[in-house]
């Protein structure tokens, strides 16, 4: 008897440049309308591409937002690692990161795309979602790895660095919602008073924020 013609069909893999133009589409096409206008038959349009295409390479609408959203965050993990490379601890390394997530409210050339995930990422609880939580995961992992190394360092005191990172993007992300929203507030107050309650939060001696907190924001990479 001979195998049922649907496992005798022969399928095609996926194509990793037909996989790259649907998510530039896709990026596109969100600059445009938004992650909640995105639609999938305007963005094959877009990309001049069949259905059977798109469903080669994602099952649904949410998994390819979730991987642009990816794509996105990878660019900016890379960005936060590069601002916390020339580091001297832990605690500088907190703040470097701290510093580069504030560039997405107070730095005009931060990139659009990066405004756009933080807010759909960071807004009304997204960031639990299946489709928003790779690209959460990718922005908080240099943190992450960071607070355990102060930890093992006695840097920081009796914290659980996955929550503590959390912890301190929510504090972040307080001022630079503000920010967002008004455009009136001054990055220095903002930085001084976010770093002197994170560190505060990670049990760091006094004397260290003040010698972090109390200086003025590195440059711009």
């Amino acid at each position: 008897m001979s195998a049922p013609l649907s496992s005798r069909r022969n399928k095609l893999a996926p194509d990793p440049d037909v996989r790259c133009a649907i998510l530039d589409a896709a990026s596109r096409s969100m600059d445009d309308h938004g992650v909640r206008g995105l639609s999938v038959a305007a963005v094959l349009e877009r990309a001049q591409l069949s259905t059977r295409a798109f469903y080669r390479h994602f099952e649904s609408k949410d998994q390819l937002v979730a991987a642009v959203f990816l794509e996105i965050a990878r660019g900016e993990t890379q960005r936060l690692r590069r601002k916390m490379a020339n580091a001297q601890s832990p605690v500088d390394a907190v703040a470097a990161w701290i510093d580069g997530r504030l560039d997405v409210a107070f730095d005009e050339h931060t990139e659009f795309k990066l405004r756009r995930l933080s807010l759909a990422v960071e807004s009304n609880g997204f960031s639990s979602s299946a489709t928003a939580s790779p690209a959460y995961n990718a922005i908080l992992e240099p943190l992450i790895e960071q607070l355990h190394r102060g930890l093992e360092l006695g840097a920081f005191a009796d914290i659980v660095p996955a929550t503590a990172a959390k912890s301190i993007d929510g504090v972040v992300w307080a001022g630079t919602q503000r920010q967002l929203a008004t455009h009136h507030w001054d990055r220095a107050e903002v930085r001084e008073r976010a770093l002197r309650f994170c560190l505060r939060g990670l049990g760091v001696a006094p004397e260290t924020i003040e010698r972090v907190a109390g200086r003025d924001a590195p440059a711009r990479e």
